[in-house]
């Protein structure tokens, strides 16, 4: 499972999902993505499980990167706990995924084995997502005036 070697504060706060995913947002080594459409966190669990599902659809063919990591400590407190006495120990990961950000990519196989292999993978994610292509996506990009040369 994916999570930190080591971390700075082993206890953060919950944060905000406001706005869109400015980083993350364009396909940089594949030719296929996954692309969030709502703002969650994901589980370590749920990124193995996504790329489990992946990789079993396209048997070894083709190349999968996982482009976001869960680094994002959530704590919980035991069982049957009085209030106050701090805050809980941390239990699991999370990654922060904004819409817009770029989840998974792919390349090396045919289009529509990529379609199938990442609708398997969004069905194990908490959100809903979208299957792009390289040209579509950083095509769109550059069109809204991106003017970056």
């Amino acid at each position: 499972m994916l999570m930190p070697k080591r971390v700075k504060y082993r206890r953060v706060q919950r944060g905000r999902m406001k706005g869109k995913a400015t980083r993350g947002a364009r396909i940089s080594s594949g030719e296929y993505g996954l692309v969030a459409l709502e703002p969650a966190w994901i589980t370590s669990n749920q990124i193995e499980a996504a790329r489990i599902a992946m990789t079993r659809y396209i048997k070894r063919g083709g190349k999968v990167w996982i482009k976001i990591f869960p680094d994002k400590p959530v704590t919980e407190k035991p069982a049957e706990t009085r209030m106050g006495s701090g805050k809980g120990s941390p239990e699991y990961w999370v990654a922060v995924v904004k819409p817009g950000r770029v989840m998974f990519e792919m390349e090396g196989i045919s289009e529509e084995v990529a379609r199938e292999a990442m609708r398997l993978a969004g069905h194990k994610l908490p959100i809903k997502c979208k299957f792009v292509t390289k040209a579509e996506l950083n095509g769109a990009d550059a069109a809204d005036g991106g003017a970056e040369e």
